[in-house]
């Protein structure tokens, strides 16, 4: 069972949306956090490994030449260490979210693509999940506020009025117009503000929020 170690109040809510650009965007400049990049500064020297391991993998029922255990060690010791790193960064950034934040709404990433992606989107994925599990673990030691949304549509609503566009965004829209009220935002920041109207918190500073509960119109 975690002990709780309160932290004070400080009447703010954040919301946290995952993506490929940057590890987490959020309702707060300064807690955004961009890819730390450990998996790809090691991708190199894994793949390197894994060259050896191709090329020395022993015949089915028997044992691995003394090259192939070291390629093994080697690989494996590498992927300890980007797993390490990824946990120290995402600790050190839940930390700080939890701080100065009582609330906190966080897209419910699931890594659906690890097993079949690129190797830029699995680093990102286990950096993603990484990060998540921190944010939940700090939150909950310092009885925060965390609640997972369901990231269906929230690239497709508008965070200002609740429209939903007729189709999904293509990756390479980065900004995100509504043609219901002219609301413009960075696609991250809408989908950030967007956790935190699910999660039935308003986003600071942001007017005709639509209220939980109420329909979705659509956009034109």
């Amino acid at each position: 069972m975690v002990q709780v170690e309160p932290l004070p109040e400080t009447g703010r809510a954040i919301g946290i949306d995952w993506g490929v650009k940057e590890t987490a965007t959020t309702t707060s400049d300064a807690h955004d956090l961009p890819h730390a990049g450990h998996g790809r500064t090691a991708a190199q020297r894994l793949a390197r490994y894994q060259r050896m391991m191709a090329r020395r993998k022993p015949a089915k029922g028997q044992a691995g030449s003394k090259g192939y255990r070291e390629a093994k060690r080697q690989a494996a010791k590498l992927h300890r260490k980007v797993a390490a790193q990824r946990q120290d960064t995402g600790r050190k950034w839940a930390k700080a979210v939890a701080r100065d934040h009582d609330r906190i709404a966080v897209e419910d990433f699931r890594p659906k693509f690890l097993a079949k992606s690129s190797m830029a989107r699995k680093a990102a994925d286990a950096a993603i999940s990484a990060t998540k599990r921190a944010l939940i673990e700090m939150g909950r030691k310092h009885g925060r506020e965390v609640r997972l949304v369901h990231p269906a549509h929230t690239t497709m609503d508008c965070a200002r009025c609740g429209a939903r566009t007729k189709h999904a965004l293509p990756l390479s829209e980065r900004t995100y117009a509504c043609t219901a009220c002219g609301a413009v935002s960075p696609r991250d920041k809408n989908s950030a503000r967007v956790m935190l109207v699910r999660a039935g918190w308003n986003p600071a500073g942001v007017e005709g929020v639509r209220p939980p509960g109420a329909p979705l119109p659509e956009a034109a």
